[in-house]
Formats: structure tokens, C-alpha cells, sequence
């Protein structure tokens, strides 16, 4: 028997690449953006977007700090880097 999906709401735009993504392991609010994103302006010109931001396991610890603080992820100023890295990469 096939798995029901639930539905996304009514805020998500591509409820099918939002399903991708969270079956992929992204967040709700990741997969929703990301979603969103695809459904306004073509799923082939978001999904050539990334891939050109440096590293992050070359930032300093501040640097990714203040990426933490743009993205409102609680608990960052006590994170360590490896913390504050996974934090930004499940965001």
C-alpha cells in the first residue's frame, strides 16, 4: 500500500519539490523556500543557482555566526564551528 503524502498547505507553491526535498532530509522551512522559489521562477533556473558560496568549513567561527544570525537559528553564539556548520547546513 502506498504512503499518503500530507499536504504541504497551502504555501507551498511545488508541493512536489517540496515532497523531494523533505524526503531528501531538508527542513520544512528549507523545503518550502526552496519550493516557492520554483513554482515563481522555473524549477531549471533555481536549481542552477548554487555552488558559489565558499565553504564553510572555511569561515571562521564569527563569519558563520553571523549567517546563523541572518538565518534567526537559536542557540548560535553558544554553538561550536562543527555545530554552527550543521546548523546552517539543516537549516
Amino acid at each position: 500500500m502506498a504512503e499518503k503524502k500530507k499536504d504541504p498547505g497551502p504555501s507551498v507553491k511545488d508541493a512536489e519539490v517540496y515532497e523531494a526535498l523533505r524526503d531528501d532530509g531538508a527542513s520544512k522551512e528549507k523545503a518550502a523556500r526552496i519550493a516557492n522559489a520554483a513554482a515563481a521562477q522555473g524549477r531549471s533556473k533555481v536549481g542552477s543557482r548554487g555552488g558559489h558560496g565558499e565553504d564553510y568549513e572555511d569561515r571562521t567561527v564569527d563569519e558563520l555566526r553571523k549567517r546563523a544570525a541572518e538565518l534567526d537559528i537559536e542557540g548560535r553564539s553558544s554553538m561550536t564551528k562543527d555545530e554552527l556548520i550543521d546548523a546552517l547546513r539543516n537549516h
